[in-house]
Protein backbone atom coordinates (compact mmCIF):
# COMPACT_ATOMS: atom_id res chain seq x y z
CA UNK A 1 0.00 0.00 0.00
CA UNK A 2 0.95 3.84 -0.74
CA UNK A 3 -0.65 6.77 0.49
CA UNK A 4 -1.47 9.70 -2.36
CA UNK A 5 1.14 10.68 -3.87
CA UNK A 6 3.21 7.84 -3.76
CA UNK A 7 4.37 8.37 -0.02
CA UNK A 8 4.81 4.90 1.15
CA UNK A 9 2.58 2.93 3.78
CA UNK A 10 2.02 -0.58 4.97
CA UNK A 11 4.31 -3.03 3.37
CA UNK A 12 3.89 -7.31 4.53
CA UNK A 13 4.30 -10.51 2.75
CA UNK A 14 2.04 -13.26 2.27
CA UNK A 15 0.90 -16.02 0.12
CA UNK A 16 -1.26 -16.60 -2.41
CA UNK A 17 -3.80 -18.99 -1.35
CA UNK A 18 -6.53 -19.05 -4.38
CA UNK A 19 -8.56 -17.45 -6.07
CA UNK A 20 -12.89 -17.81 -6.52
CA UNK A 21 -15.82 -15.60 -7.59
CA UNK A 22 -14.42 -12.86 -4.95
CA UNK A 23 -10.76 -12.39 -6.02
CA UNK A 24 -7.84 -13.61 -5.25
CA UNK A 25 -6.98 -14.71 -1.61
CA UNK A 26 -3.87 -14.21 0.69
CA UNK A 27 -2.86 -15.33 3.52
CA UNK A 28 -0.94 -14.10 6.82
CA UNK A 29 -0.01 -16.15 9.94
CA UNK A 30 0.42 -15.33 13.10
CA UNK A 31 3.21 -13.68 13.90
CA UNK A 32 3.59 -11.65 10.58
CA UNK A 33 4.90 -8.32 10.56
CA UNK A 34 3.40 -5.63 8.95
CA UNK A 35 5.27 -1.93 8.69
CA UNK A 36 5.40 1.33 7.51
CA UNK A 37 7.64 4.23 8.13
CA UNK A 38 7.15 5.21 11.90
CA UNK A 39 5.77 2.05 12.65
CA UNK A 40 5.13 -1.89 12.87
CA UNK A 41 2.52 -4.44 13.80
CA UNK A 42 2.76 -7.75 14.42
CA UNK A 43 -0.53 -10.19 13.48
CA UNK A 44 -1.66 -11.51 16.80
CA UNK A 45 -4.12 -13.66 15.18
CA UNK A 46 -3.66 -15.61 11.52
CA UNK A 47 -5.26 -12.77 8.47
CA UNK A 48 -6.50 -13.83 5.30
CA UNK A 49 -7.00 -11.07 2.87
CA UNK A 50 -9.17 -10.70 -0.26
CA UNK A 51 -8.01 -8.67 -3.50
CA UNK A 52 -11.48 -7.89 -5.30
CA UNK A 53 -11.74 -9.52 -8.91
CA UNK A 54 -10.79 -7.99 -11.99
CA UNK A 55 -13.53 -6.21 -13.60
CA UNK A 56 -15.14 -2.81 -13.38
CA UNK A 57 -12.81 -0.53 -11.57
CA UNK A 58 -15.78 1.01 -9.99
CA UNK A 59 -16.34 -1.73 -7.93
CA UNK A 60 -12.86 -2.89 -7.26
CA UNK A 61 -11.49 0.04 -5.13
CA UNK A 62 -11.27 -1.94 -1.77
CA UNK A 63 -9.05 -4.60 -0.14
CA UNK A 64 -10.52 -6.61 2.49
CA UNK A 65 -8.16 -8.41 5.82
CA UNK A 66 -10.43 -11.14 7.84
CA UNK A 67 -9.23 -12.12 11.05
CA UNK A 68 -9.46 -15.41 12.96
CA UNK A 69 -11.13 -16.15 15.80
CA UNK A 70 -10.26 -14.16 19.11
CA UNK A 71 -8.48 -11.73 16.56
CA UNK A 72 -8.71 -7.75 17.47
CA UNK A 73 -11.57 -7.49 14.75
CA UNK A 74 -13.24 -9.84 12.67
CA UNK A 75 -13.28 -7.38 8.93
CA UNK A 76 -11.18 -4.39 7.95
CA UNK A 77 -12.01 -3.04 4.58
CA UNK A 78 -9.24 -0.65 3.07
CA UNK A 79 -10.80 1.87 0.78
CA UNK A 80 -8.44 1.85 -1.76
CA UNK A 81 -7.36 2.85 -5.38
CA UNK A 82 -8.10 -0.35 -7.70
CA UNK A 83 -5.66 -2.27 -6.23
CA UNK A 84 -3.13 -3.95 -9.50
CA UNK A 85 -0.92 -6.65 -9.76
CA UNK A 86 2.48 -6.55 -10.70
CA UNK A 87 5.72 -8.78 -11.18
CA UNK A 88 8.57 -7.71 -9.41
CA UNK A 89 11.95 -9.34 -8.56
CA UNK A 90 10.91 -12.83 -9.36
CA UNK A 91 7.77 -12.44 -7.39
CA UNK A 92 4.18 -10.41 -7.32
CA UNK A 93 2.82 -8.09 -5.39
CA UNK A 94 -0.46 -6.45 -5.40
CA UNK A 95 -0.33 -2.25 -5.29
CA UNK A 96 -3.08 0.00 -4.47
CA UNK A 97 -3.10 3.42 -2.77
CA UNK A 98 -4.95 4.00 0.62
CA UNK A 99 -7.57 6.26 0.62
CA UNK A 100 -7.81 6.49 4.34
CA UNK A 101 -11.66 5.46 4.45
CA UNK A 102 -12.01 1.63 6.70
CA UNK A 103 -15.24 -0.26 7.45
CA UNK A 104 -14.25 -2.66 10.43
CA UNK A 105 -16.64 -5.20 11.67
CA UNK A 106 -15.81 -5.78 15.47
CA UNK A 107 -15.97 -8.62 17.51
CA UNK A 108 -18.94 -7.61 18.68
CA UNK A 109 -20.85 -7.32 15.27
CA UNK A 110 -20.85 -3.40 15.38
CA UNK A 111 -20.23 -2.19 11.30
CA UNK A 112 -18.23 1.14 11.23
CA UNK A 113 -16.96 3.49 8.61
CA UNK A 114 -13.61 4.65 10.50
CA UNK A 115 -11.26 7.59 9.29
CA UNK A 116 -13.65 10.07 8.21
CA UNK A 117 -11.48 12.67 9.93
CA UNK A 118 -8.70 11.36 8.10
CA UNK A 119 -10.19 11.26 4.80
CA UNK A 120 -11.35 15.05 5.02
CA UNK A 121 -8.23 16.63 5.84
CA UNK A 122 -6.21 14.38 3.43
CA UNK A 123 -8.56 15.05 0.17
CA UNK A 124 -7.76 18.47 0.83
CA UNK A 125 -4.44 18.16 1.87
CA UNK A 126 -2.99 15.78 -0.76
CA UNK A 127 -5.02 17.12 -3.48
CA UNK A 128 -7.13 14.01 -4.23
CA UNK A 129 -8.75 14.03 -7.69
CA UNK A 130 -12.58 14.74 -7.28
CA UNK A 131 -13.23 11.31 -9.22
CA UNK A 132 -11.04 9.41 -6.68
CA UNK A 133 -12.84 11.17 -3.33
CA UNK A 134 -16.22 9.94 -4.94
CA UNK A 135 -15.05 6.60 -5.32
CA UNK A 136 -14.00 5.80 -2.06
CA UNK A 137 -16.76 7.64 -1.01
CA UNK A 138 -19.17 5.36 -3.15
CA UNK A 139 -17.07 2.02 -2.19
CA UNK A 140 -17.46 3.03 1.67
CA UNK A 141 -21.25 3.64 1.64
CA UNK A 142 -21.47 -0.35 -0.46
CA UNK A 143 -19.14 -2.25 1.44
CA UNK A 144 -20.80 -0.59 4.39
CA UNK A 145 -23.93 -2.05 3.44
CA UNK A 146 -22.60 -5.34 2.24
CA UNK A 147 -20.82 -5.78 5.74
CA UNK A 148 -23.78 -4.94 7.88
CA UNK A 149 -25.75 -7.34 5.61
CA UNK A 150 -23.31 -9.97 5.46
CA UNK A 151 -23.21 -10.36 1.96
CA UNK A 152 -20.67 -12.73 0.67
CA UNK A 153 -17.50 -12.09 0.70
CA UNK A 154 -18.58 -10.47 4.38
CA UNK A 155 -21.35 -13.32 5.35
CA UNK A 156 -18.23 -15.50 7.13
CA UNK A 157 -17.71 -17.34 4.09
CA UNK A 158 -13.72 -15.94 4.05
CA UNK A 159 -13.02 -18.16 7.24
CA UNK A 160 -12.52 -21.60 4.92
CA UNK A 161 -9.24 -19.79 3.74
CA UNK A 162 -7.99 -20.54 7.05
CA UNK A 163 -8.21 -23.50 6.06
CA UNK A 164 -6.30 -23.12 2.93
CA UNK A 165 -3.49 -21.02 4.95
CA UNK A 166 -2.86 -23.72 7.08
CA UNK A 167 -2.22 -26.14 4.30
CA UNK A 168 -0.23 -23.78 1.93
CA UNK A 169 -1.90 -22.14 -1.56
CA UNK A 170 -3.88 -23.63 -3.71
CA UNK A 171 -5.41 -22.43 -7.10
CA UNK A 172 -9.22 -22.46 -7.05
CA UNK A 173 -9.67 -20.63 -10.32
Amino acid sequence: MTKWGHRPHWQFEGVLLGSDEHGDWLGFAAGSTMSRPGASYVAPVDQVCLVPAAGDDALRGWVATFHAAHGPLHTYVDMTTPPTWHVVDGGVEVHAVDLDLDVIRGTTGRVWVDDEDEFAQHRIEHAYPEDVCALAIATAERIHAAVTDRVAPFDGSAHAWFDERRSGAVDRT
